[in-house]
């Protein structure tokens, strides 16, 4: 119980090069808590590529893709089509939806910002936003 093995690579040893570049790219949130639907998939995958596919379940504030600019996007993947019937039966399909980014746990750690967290589970590996840090900036703005 509670027990883990620990890969560590060394490579060399070299004087200061400067300030370790950040990530140009921003990530893609949740705007609420959710079952992520393939409607709400495909209108997010214009503005960037998803690490979730659809019917995940996603909480507020946390990452489902990697924006293709920087800063972060809040976005509604829960929401879903609205019900007419109007509708023909092979028309709700999921046949626009990407394939998601699989992230490892090392790329998920490499990718995340200062702000920004890893959560490891025994069924997944998910990032979010850190609470705390954004409870913070929010205090700040009032």
């Amino acid at each position: 119980r509670g027990e883990m093995v620990m890969d560590p690579v060394f490579d060399a040893l070299k004087p200061y090069l400067g300030d370790i570049n950040t990530k140009e790219q921003g990530s893609l949130l949740a705007y609420e808590a959710g079952i992520a639907s393939p409607f709400g998939i495909i209108g997010a995958q214009d503005r960037g590529r998803m690490l979730i596919d659809p019917k995940t379940e996603c909480y507020k504030d946390m990452i489902i893709g990697i924006h293709q600019r920087a800063g972060d996007l809040t976005l509604n993947v829960c929401k879903t089509k609205q019900l007419t019937n109007m509708r023909s039966a092979g028309k709700d399909n999921d046949a626009g939806v990407v394939p998601k980014i699989e992230f490892s746990l090392d790329a998920c750690i490499e990718y995340i910002s200062e702000d920004e967290l890893v959560e490891v589970t025994p069924t997944s590996i998910r990032m979010l936003k850190n609470p705390d840090i954004a409870r913070k900036n929010g205090q700040k703005k009032n």
